[in-house]
């Protein structure tokens, strides 16, 4: 099948990849002339496992091309997948949707045969209907079918996740559409994966509900460890013990920073706002959201405790500053709140990350990147393990602390306590 693309930012250009891996013909449009040069020269605009390799390989093949020219891609193309940003509008809450309605206009002016438009974005329940709307000014309700497929990627695990979804949803009120979808996506579903067809205001309902939850089982985890913390119980006893049980499932139950990344805090306040809109009061889901911007806060004020209230001039070292590991992906991490406060408490900031240096603490006074696990800890006071990456489990602090013992703060519960300590080394964790 012939598809289109439009947006290569981490959906857009995951999923076009990967389709053209299962042999489809896949145009990726972005607006970004400069992206989309470096695409065709190989070099990938996002940190992503084994995505380098598939933009060369299906490239050099032909079925992956890169443009500029959206008109000319929606022509050729006979199933077009909107995947530009859905941001939180500025000073709100709600979905901003300028990127999608613009797009819907350049696909209303460009329908030159039957389309199939696809949303992959993240949007509110009824954007369909609204996009819909757009498309039938100037063309007939025959001539293109609105679908809604939300993606459910992890960053870091994206191209796992394609091959090998959960689920697929398919939100489509007619047969006909409902049919080449399931065409589409048959090498999946003939490897197990688990195909739903919905209406579409229910597919996209889908997409924020998941979140949600994931949001909220964080949340929750972390609110127990806070518990945890104050009775001497270790959270991770507590995590299995849930997790165990079939209903629950073990999987975000790992206590830590707060919630970050592209999605969870976004679709969190969209669905929040998109209740309001419909009068329906999502109470379970505003809380989440207030807990999970204070646990930040809640951090800073164990740092504070554990440097015995006296950080000016200490030194202290981050250790990875994404949101998570296997991602360069910086949105709403901790890292962003935790480290200007820091700094005006008089803090010397130090970080490594393996996705190296981060424009986002460019402007700050006393924070500085450094290119090794090694050199980022010399002389440090107090060291943070932020991200989990690989990198950072199995570090020989014995041999990095140079006779001075450095406090280690293990933000993601990667060693046992009772070993650290055996070395020496003063060592906080997360509830436990």
């Amino acid at each position: 099948m012939k598809l289109c693309m439009i947006g290569t930012g981490y959906v857009g250009l995951v999923s076009g990849v990967c389709f053209a891996d299962l042999g489809n013909d896949v145009v990726c449009v972005d607006k970004d002339s400069s992206k989309i040069k470096s695409l065709k020269n190989g070099i990938v605009p996002i940190f992503e496992p084994g995505l380098s390799e598939l933009v060369i390989k299906n490239y050099r093949n032909k079925r992956l091309t890169f443009s500029t020219n959206l008109k000319e891609s929606i022509e050729n193309s006979d199933i077009i997948f909107i995947c530009v940003g859905t941001p939180t509008k500025k000073n709100g809450t709600s979905a901003d949707l300028s990127q999608i309605y613009n797009v819907a206009q350049t696909i209303g002016s460009s329908i030159n045969k039957f389309k199939i438009i696809i949303t992959k974005s993240t949007v509110p329940v009824t954007t369909g209907d609204d996009i819909e709307k757009i498309l039938l000014k100037k063309n007939s309700r025959k001539s293109f079918s609105v679908v809604s497929n939300p993606e459910f990627l992890r960053e870091g695990e994206a191209i796992r996740d394609f091959i090998f979804p959960d689920r697929i949803v398919i939100g489509s009120n007619d047969k006909k559409t409902n049919r080449i979808m399931k065409n589409l996506y048959s090498p999946l579903i003939s490897k197990g994966a688990q195909y739903i067809h919905t209406s579409r205001r229910a597919a996209e309902l889908i997409k924020y509900s998941s979140n949600a939850f994931l949001a909220t089982k964080i949340t929750f985890i972390n609110e127990i460890a806070n518990l945890c913390e104050k009775t001497d119980i270790n959270i991770e006893d507590i995590s299995i013990g849930m997790g165990l049980d079939k209903r629950i499932g073990s999987r975000f139950l790992r206590a830590g920073p707060a919630y970050g990344g592209s999605c969870f805090p976004k679709d969190t306040k969209a669905i929040i706002s998109t209740g309001k809109r419909f009068k329906t009061n999502l109470t379970l889901i505003n809380s989440v959201i207030k807990s999970n911007e204070n646990r930040s806060n809640l951090l800073l004020n164990r740092v504070n405790e554990i440097l015995n209230k006296k950080i000016k001039n200490k030194k202290i070292t981050f250790l990875g500053v994404t949101f998570k590991a296997n991602t360069d992906d910086m949105r709403d991490s901790s890292c962003l709140k935790m480290i200007p406060k820091l700094t005006k408490m008089g803090a010397i900031i130090r970080y490594y990350d393996p996705t190296g240096y981060k424009k986002e603490f460019s402007k700050i006074k006393n924070v500085l990147y450094i290119d090794s696990i090694k050199k980022s800890v010399e002389g440090a006071d107090l060291v943070i393990i932020h991200t989990e990456w690989n990198d950072f489990k199995s570090i020989n602090f014995k041999n990095l602390s140079k006779g001075k013992k450095f406090i280690i703060y293990d933000m993601r519960n990667i060693y046992s306590p009772s070993k650290i300590k055996a070395q020496g080394f003063k060592y906080f964790s997360i509830g436990r």
